[in-house]
């Protein structure tokens, strides 16, 4: 009967997990995750999420648009969709910000793309009046009027700590481990990268499967090297360098950043699994 009692205590605690990371919008802790960790708080998000979440955030410096923006952006994401492109929803609603065709937000192919449906959603935001300095609860809504007007408050520090980390402003701080990521693409990266932060901002030079992305401030260095570790999972990142400081990935395990000092670099080094021994 004890060994009945300890099986039925495991089962309902295993269980509790499960449902409050379906809650939380957030993986299981033994699950591919990254990590955003800014201003005393951390937030965990998927492989999938985080890289939603990179394209969100960096469709916002491609923009020109303060760190704020972004926040706005992934707080409404989190809230509809869980930052997830999703074919489905209320009505007609699909994609990142569960937009919809039928209230002239595009075609579903056009909503289905994340860069598309993201531009769009910014473009909405930046004609709400006072958007730099209303909550952003309340820009949300005025973007989205959703028949629950308050329901994008209880998603704010956790889409604050991604915008401050996928956006650069917040060095170091984000990471991500992935147990069997896809072959290492530093093409693919570099395509991505410049997609999602333009053109104009990001040059890259590929060489023996390393990237080198040079930007125009150190603010988009880290926010290159946080893009690149979110999408991981798609692109085989090694190892990724901003001035005096590295990361190295592991596929059992958050890896840390490591080093010290300032670092003003506008440089990144990304190396991937194809890279071939010097």
């Amino acid at each position: 009967m004890a060994i009945l009692g300890i099986g039925v205590v495991v089962a309902l605690i295993a269980g509790g997990v499960v449902l409050w990371s379906a809650y939380n919008k957030t993986p299981l802790p033994i699950e591919d995750r990254c990590v955003a960790t800014a201003g005393g708080h951390a937030t965990t998000i998927s492989p999938e999420q985080a890289r939603n979440a990179a394209i969100i955030a960096g469709m916002s410096i491609k923009r020109g648009l303060a760190p704020r923006a972004a926040s706005i952006a992934l707080t409404t994401a989190y809230q509809e969709s869980g930052i997830r492109n999703l074919d489905h929803g209320h009505a007609d609603s699909i994609g990142l910000f569960q937009q919809r065709p039928s209230k002239g937000w595009g075609t579903i192919d056009q909503i289905m793309d994340p860069w598309y449906s993201t531009r769009s959603f910014y473009q909405a935001m930046e004609r709400v009046k006072n958007w730099r300095t209303r909550s952003i609860n309340d820009v949300a809504q005025a973007v989205q009027r959703s028949a629950y007007p308050d329901a994008y408050r209880q998603h704010e520090a956790n889409a604050r700590a991604l915008a401050s980390a996928l956006t650069g402003e917040t060095p170091a701080s984000f990471t991500c481990v992935v147990n069997a990521p896809k072959p290492g693409d530093p093409d693919a990266m570099a395509t991505f990268l410049k997609k999602t932060l333009g053109s104009d901002t990001v040059k890259t030079d590929s060489l023996n499967g390393t990237l080198t992305v040079k930007v125009g401030n150190a603010a988009q260095a880290w926010a290159v090297a946080h893009l690149a570790i979110a999408t991981t999972a798609d692109f085989g990142l090694v190892s990724a360098q901003v001035g005096p400081y590295g990361w190295t990935h592991s596929t059992t395990s958050l890896a840390s950043w490591q080093g010290t000092g300032p670092s003003t670099t506008t440089e990144v080094r990304l190396v991937f699994s194809t890279a071939t021994p010097r």
